[in-house]
């Protein structure tokens, strides 16, 4: 008995290293394959997102938009990415997640392109809410696909994946924008060349499998089993087949309005707040403006767009080391961690931005609090999360709480780009942080009573904790 607990207690030290095994394993580099294509729609969202910080300030040079008109620019493909999320859900279901895709890659080259070619603010708003379409649709479809692909041992490692893809597409957006600084009209270039991973996406989803479960959804079973024949050891391929049947035919009188009842709500609740809580702490507000935050801590143009490269490597290194430990440290441990981190980097930055002899001595302490703020956000809520909503929801309507809360996340999303231009005028960066410092002590109070560890826990007893055996018998009915 002793020597099992020490082998378990081995496998678990380790397992925070699964994906990078499973990646580097010769047998399974098909399934890497498809793990990696799909996850370009996580690289796309992120590429969108860190870029268009490093363009305004360059739009507004010649395009010459007013402050709400700046507002829309960034926040337009949040409109369109909370529309592509709620029609995603059905797409992928009517057309498959492998063309529901391809069609979001296919629209993505559309609004860049549109965006690259912009003559007015009008016509640049509208390209960006094309590509929120596509965004939107990637968002919840890549990480449903790869979860949908890859064997059930290393799901929580590829769906991570999904977001430190994500934390890439920011980085190169940062390089993208301090190689193109000195570049007339650069911030068309910048837009522009998101054709490029935009179509790659679209080519690469040609030549991918659909998604064994989709297929059993449709009656080809046969294909089904040709798909995880390919993906998964010969013992395994029945077992997961009979699983996937018995899921699907539970699944399918579960209808959006049924995840509010009663019973089931609390873990509703729970993907709901994680996804609003994410936004709310105003982590795309230092992604989408990171180069106009910098340069108000006293750095020049050039030296802020430099500094904003650093922050991009340091959201992908500390994504990295939160692929590592979320296995070995548990998803709540990281998340008070990362939550307290950034808190304290946003009380911080209010301080900062409110005293002149601060700004004027010592610049370096607002690229600090930006940088640490980045390191608590990797570890914590950045990738949690996507893989918490992933893990709380039983099987039965995973798909359907899945969407509710990426919806609500794209929603939180807007609100906070939308009017941290505005706040800002109007009363300030200083207290504009200190909000969102406000905002973060609240989610640590949610986090702590009301977020559960799913860190090698059977679903069963994660639905207990969170809502009692009531739960699990609204879940069975």
């Amino acid at each position: 008995m002793a020597e099992e607990t020490k082998q378990g207690s081995k496998q678990e030290s380790t397992s925070g290293l699964a994906f990078v095994k499973f990646a580097l394993s010769g047998r399974n580099r098909f399934v890497t394959g498809i793990a990696m294509l799909a996850a370009l729609g996580g690289f796309l969202f992120g590429y969108d997102t860190g870029i268009i910080g490093q363009a305004l300030p360059q739009i507004q040079k010649e395009l010459h938009p007013s402050t709400v008109e700046s507002s829309w620019i960034v926040a337009a493909i949040l409109i369109g990415a909370m529309i592509g999320a709620v029609i995603s859900g059905w797409l992928s279901e009517a057309i498959s997640r492998k063309w529901t895709k391809c069609l979001s890659g296919c629209v993505y080259v559309v609004g860049a392109l549109a965006a690259a070619f912009a003559q007015d603010v009008m016509w640049l708003i509208a390209a960006r809410f094309v590509l929120g379409l596509s965004v939107g649709t990637a968002s919840f479809v890549a990480p449903e696909y790869i979860s949908e692909q890859t064997p059930p041992k290393i799901r929580g490692g590829t769906v991570t994946y999904n977001q430190l893809m994500v934390t890439a597409g920011i980085l190169l957006a940062y390089i993208a924008g301090y190689l193109l600084h000195p570049v007339t009209y650069n911030w068309r270039w910048m837009l522009g060349i998101a054709v490029v991973p935009g179509a790659a996406l679209a080519i690469s989803m040609v030549f991918v499998p659909h998604s064994p479960r989709w297929l059993v959804k449709k009656g080809r079973i046969d294909e089904a089993r040709k798909v995880l024949e390919r993906t998964r050891t010969e013992s395994d391929v029945d077992e997961e087949l009979e699983s996937i049947q018995d899921v699907t035919e539970k699944e399918k009188d579960w209808k959006v309005p049924d995840l509010f009842r009663s019973k089931v709500r609390p873990l509703i609740l729970i993907g709901i707040g994680l996804a609003v809580f994410q936004q709310f702490v105003g982590i795309n507000t230092v992604i989408y403006y990171a180069p106009t935050i910098l340069s108000d801590t006293g750095l020049t143009k050039s030296s802020s767009v430099t500094q904003t490269v650093f922050v991009g490597i340091t959201n992908v290194v500390f994504t990295i080391v939160a692929v590592l430990l979320l296995d070995r440290v548990g998803r709540r441990k990281l998340l008070l961690t990362g939550t307290v981190c950034l808190t304290l980097s946003l009380v911080l930055l209010g301080i900062y931005f409110t005293s002149p002899t601060l700004q004027q001595q010592a610049p370096w302490l607002g690229v600090a609090c930006v940088i640490v703020y980045i390191i608590g956000f990797a570890i914590g809520l950045g990738p949690v999360f996507w893989l918490m909503i992933s893990e709380i929801y039983p099987l039965q309507f995973r798909s359907q709480a899945m969407a509710v809360a990426t919806v609500c996340n794209w929603g939180a999303n807007f609100l906070v780009a939308y009017f941290f231009l505005q706040q800002t005028q109007a009363i300030g960066k200083g207290p504009t942080f200190w909000i969102y410092a406000g905002i973060a002590v609240v989610a640590l109070v949610f986090f702590w009573f009301k977020v559960p560890e799913t860190k090698n826990r059977p679903l069963e007893e994660i639905e207990r904790e969170v809502g009692g055996e009531e739960l699990a018998e609204a879940v069975n009915e």
